[in-house]
């Protein structure tokens, strides 16, 4: 019992010590490349070195540490997995009757541990530094990303649905129709030339339009030239933030994407945001076993095959997921099934590989 503690310890700090090396080192690259980027703009702007610092670089590491999480904890796992085969650390281990379930066991809770982190990570603490990352962004190096929708169709709150042709960056909607139902029937519509967003009375200015009013015998029609009136709706409903989804928390984003649902919006990205936030800690697991059944064979070509051979399945596992999330945007595949089929089929790899490596 001793025996394996030993084992478990030396394995697990093997893992997580060359894990966050190669995040440390990855890092490192990374902010020195985004340093020489930006330098111009730091200086020029004379940006205080205050906010370039705890604003900006220190939400930065999380952001792509957990970003690449998955890459290195496989290349981690490959890599000093590879060294104790062919120091014949392992065939020693096994020889001293540890069976290979056993053996794999602190590579699982090594797994664990990164996969814990990753999740409380991505779902709970990036997104408010994404927040505080971009906004930085936004007043010093660039303008916030978004663009502006057209042909929008919403329900505002129930029996309530608005259309507009197109809706400005200065907050103002075109060809603005609002409708009001009570079960199947029709009983109210304005059809409006333009709807303006007020900030000063955080109100909605109709101009010019024609009213509609139903009743159960006859209609009525009134004409105005304005009509100040409160909308469940913001102007931010209708500038699509295309970096904003990554600033909620998961929470947030499930009460967002609610929303969205009710609303009519197209909520696709949003989801598959959700599902990834999952999926990717999950990915941890899968890629250790594959990681540690490669690596713990002797073969030929050493340790540049096994590196050689993992970073083939680790990029084609990264590219199989572009290539899923591609099909959920266009509405071929519900978001979940095309995050989540990465990891089935990796899986079903992952088991084979065990199997191959247990013999």
């Amino acid at each position: 019992m001793k025996a394996y503690k030993i084992i478990d310890f030396y394995i697990t700090r093997k893992y997580l010590g060359t894990f966050f090396y190669a995040i440390g080192l990855i890092l490192s690259i990374a902010i020195v490349f985004d340093i020489s980027e930006n330098l111009d703009e730091f200086i020029s702007k004379e940006i205080p070195t205050k906010d370039i610092i705890f604003d900006y670089y220190l939400n930065f590491i999380p952001y792509f540490g957990n970003l690449f999480s998955p890459l290195f904890t496989f290349i981690a796992v490959i890599y000093f997995t590879s060294k104790m085969a062919y120091n014949t650390e392992i065939i020693a281990i096994l020889s001293s009757g540890v069976s290979y379930a056993r053996l794999i066991r602190p590579y699982l809770v090594s797994a664990a541990i990164i996969t814990l982190m990753s999740f409380m990570l991505g779902n709970y603490i990036i997104p408010p530094a994404n927040k505080t990352m971009n906004r930085f962004r936004n007043k010093y190096i660039k303008s916030t990303s978004m663009g502006a929708e057209r042909n929008i169709h919403r329900q505002i709150e129930p029996g309530v649905y608005i259309y507009m042709q197109s809706f400005s960056e200065n907050n103002v909607g075109y060809r603005f129709t609002l409708e009001h139902f009570e079960g199947a029937k029709l009983k109210e519509k304005i059809t409006a030339q333009n709807i303006r967003w007020d900030e000063k009375t955080g109100k909605w200015i109709i101009n010019s339009y024609w009213k509609r009013i139903i009743h159960e015998d006859y209609e009525e029609l009134q004409q105005g030239y304005r009509m100040d009136t409160t909308l469940n709706m913001s102007p931010d409903d209708f500038n699509m933030r295309w970096d904003e989804m990554e600033t909620y928390k998961t929470p947030e984003l499930n009460r967002e994407i609610e929303l969205m649902k009710m609303r009519g919006v197209n909520y696709v990205e949003w989801e598959i945001e959700k599902h990834k936030r999952i999926a990717n800690p999950f990915s941890t697991f899968i890629l250790t076993i594959i990681g540690v059944s490669l690596a713990s064979r002797k073969i030929k070509g050493g340790l540049g095959f096994h590196l050689g051979l993992g970073l083939l399945l680790a990029f084609s596992y990264i590219l199989f997921m572009q290539i899923s999330t591609v099909f959920a945007v266009s509405g071929s595949t519900i978001p979940m099934v095309a995050v989540w089929i990465p990891n089935l089929v990796y899986a079903i790899i992952a088991i084979f590989l065990y199997r191959w490596a247990a013999r």
